[in-house]
């Protein structure tokens, strides 16, 4: 069975998580990723641990958890492009590719030959993507730009965390790193798009992917609510800002979601809590009129809710078609029967481990599904391979690299 973008060959110069998030989406379609490293050392999060993965003895490896997250099905090839022979291997690969991903500050890759300028000449055809915190362009162009930082500038926390006036109040930054994963998410997509364009005019071309760029484009309906407002939203915490009832509440034991989001839904709601006359209430009768009325009907909806275990109440009210749940942690999350039944937890084998568990690709694809069969790589797993194999070295030029450290 072919897979969707096998012939693909991606070189890939990323290292952390929005390069290696995007790189991660085009091996898992087939492409034949190259991942470039450094001797020695390798990409950063293979030391951000604990944890580390064990090995069949149950011995740490050099491997943390976090880089098994977003390097599967790729080849390691250790090269030190600071050298010149490092950097003649580069440009071969690069000229021997389809897609070029990197993340490295702005013109630096330009000091060494292997910017989309320099590798297009000779190689029109070429997908080159740069990821950079603020862009190639700009008054932030030479900035370094991390998640963090660019939740909050990009806008994010603004709207995430409770409200300033309530305990617990203020700035929160999501719990994974949002904008590092949807910057990975939206270059995919450019990527994907661009080798279309390629193929109907033989054409390739420079993809400019920001994180910041990313997080302005992600607060979605926030931002269209401002344009049109000229109001800026605030924090809500767990509520939501258009909508009614759209809460966290704590039950007799636990806390669980309420997601009502039209009237008749929230008659079915009131129907399950015993309270048949708050659609009646014209606080309460419309969307528009529960928003203003936020905070009375939460109180009553929270003091009823508290009457009575979480469990009981998802039993009445999933069968009446209100929108709600649990808030699990991630054991409860691979335990529960429908993220099993859609295999969003993998196993892949491993050279070291025998297996590792890795987090399934979302993306169902009817006629080329998505094979797990690769683990993240060991650093230089296949330096020789992809030497002997892309580039056509024997073995003992590729000994005499290995010996100079530049390999």
């Amino acid at each position: 069975m072919r897979r969707i973008l096998e012939g693909i060959r991606v070189l890939d110069l990323t290292r952390v998580l929005a390069g290696p998030w995007c790189t991660q989406n085009l091996a898992d379609l087939g492409a034949e990723v190259i991942k470039v490293e450094r001797p020695r050392q390798g990409d950063d999060t293979r030391t951000w641990g604990p944890p580390f993965l064990k090995d069949r003895e149950g011995r740490d490896t050099r491997d943390a958890a976090y880089y098994l997250a977003c390097n599967r099905g790729k080849k390691s090839l250790t090269l030190d492009i600071a050298r010149p022979e490092g950097r003649e291997i580069a440009r071969a690969l690069a000229l021997k590719s389809d897609v070029l991903v990197e993340n490295f500050k702005v013109g630096d890759l330009k000091r060494h030959g292997l910017d989309y300028a320099t590798l297009s000449r000779d190689h029109p055809g070429l997908v080159y993507c740069s990821i950079t915190g603020f862009g190639q362009d700009g008054p932030y162009r030479d900035r370094p730009g991390y998640d963090f930082m660019i939740q909050g500038l990009g806008g994010l926390m603004s709207v995430t965390g409770e409200r300033d006036e309530l305990a617990g109040g203020g700035p929160q930054k999501v719990g994974v790193a949002v904008a590092d994963l949807f910057t990975g998410m939206y270059a995919t997509s450019g990527i994907l798009g661009a080798l279309f364009h390629r193929g109907r005019t033989g054409q390739g071309q420079y993809l400019d992917m920001a994180l910041l760029d990313v997080q302005v484009a992600m607060l979605a309906n926030l931002s269209s609510s401002f344009f049109v407002s000229g109001r800026a939203p605030k924090r809500m915490g767990n509520a939501h800002q258009n909508i009614v009832p759209y809460h966290v509440f704590r039950a007799a034991d636990e806390f669980l979601i309420v997601a009502v989001g039209n009237d008749t839904q929230f008659g079915s709601f009131c129907d399950v809590l015993g309270r048949p006359e708050w659609p009646a209430d014209a606080r309460f009768a419309t969307n528009p009129a529960r928003v203003q009325h936020r905070d009375a009907l939460v109180g009553l909806i929270g003091a009823r809710l508290a009457e009575r275990p979480a469990g009981e109440w998802l039993a009445a009210l999933e069968p009446a078609g209100v929108p709600c749940g649990p808030i699990n942690d991630l054991a409860q999350v691979f335990a529960d029967p429908q993220v099993r039944h859609r295999g969003m937890q993998a196993r892949v084998p491993h050279p070291l481990a025998g297996e590792v568990d890795v987090v399934a690709n979302p993306m169902k694809f009817s006629a080329t599904p998505i094979p797990y069969d690769a683990a993240p790589p060991t650093l230089g797993q296949h330096t020789r391979d992809v030497l002997s194999g892309v580039l056509g070295l024997d073995a003992a030029r590729i000994d005499a690299l290995q010996a100079e450290g530049v390999v």
